[in-house]
């Protein structure tokens, strides 16, 4: 599978290294030093994005023109995705977002509706999420947390820390005077991260229309 990178920051350089591991041909590489404006997408088979919030809506658009599936990771451009769907759809190629692609995220995500769902009936219990991340992660609160917040039903606040030496981690609470209920994700590396990215990215390729982890992990 040739692959064109999108971003090569810390998470760019770790999919590049497990595709390439896994057999896969690293053919494209965009960053600020090289703009895609640039690049040849000729046998490219996917790409995979992990840029900036700022930069993304424009990669992603850039590549799905040409026909070409995108996996995309990076957070806090959402406001112009459906957009992004739409032109998916319009050159019959294949677009996945996921605010995470941790395979322990997304079962995480699985339980946090579930809880959510048990808990409608019980106002008692005041809802909270809290994420914690390393110092240079742009977006807050994250996209994980975001989307834990989207399933949630009712009004819940979500807390933001920015620490040093912190992949991720991700607490879910409902507390009363008489108890609290807590379900938690941390990350231990981001391992996970590029191993599902490259996972969705082998799954997209032949497909067409607008997809999300849940498509590809089939847990939902």
């Amino acid at each position: 599978m040739n692959i064109a990178l999108i971003g090569y920051g810390k998470m760019g350089k770790l999919i590049e290294q497990i595709g390439l591991e896994k057999g896969h041909s690293i053919s494209v590489i965009v960053n600020s030093s090289n703009p895609i404006e640039n690049q040849n997408f000729t046998n490219i088979d996917v790409a995979i994005d992990f840029s900036t919030p700022m930069s993304a809506f424009h990669n992603i658009k850039f590549i799905l023109s040409k026909g070409i599936p995108v996996v995309s990771g990076t957070t806090g451009w959402l406001n112009n995705i459906n957009e992004v769907r739409r032109l998916a759809l319009k050159k019959e190629t294949g677009f996945l977002y996921a605010s995470n692609f941790s395979i322990g995220v997304n079962i995480f995500f699985e339980l946090n509706k579930k809880l959510s769902k048990l808990m409608q009936n019980h106002s008692e219990y005041k809802a909270s999420i809290k994420e914690i991340h390393h110092t240079e992660k742009l977006d807050m609160p994250s996209g994980t947390a975001l989307s834990l917040q989207s399933q949630i039903t009712r009004n819940i606040d979500i807390e933001s820390e920015r620490t040093k030496n912190i992949t991720g981690t991700h607490i879910v609470n409902y507390d009363s005077e008489i108890d609290s209920i807590s379900i938690s994700h941390q990350a231990h590396n981001r391992m996970g991260f590029a191993q599902g990215s490259l996972i969705a990215a082998e799954w997209i390729v032949d497909k067409k229309g607008c997809f999300s982890m849940s498509d590809v992990l089939k847990i939902d």
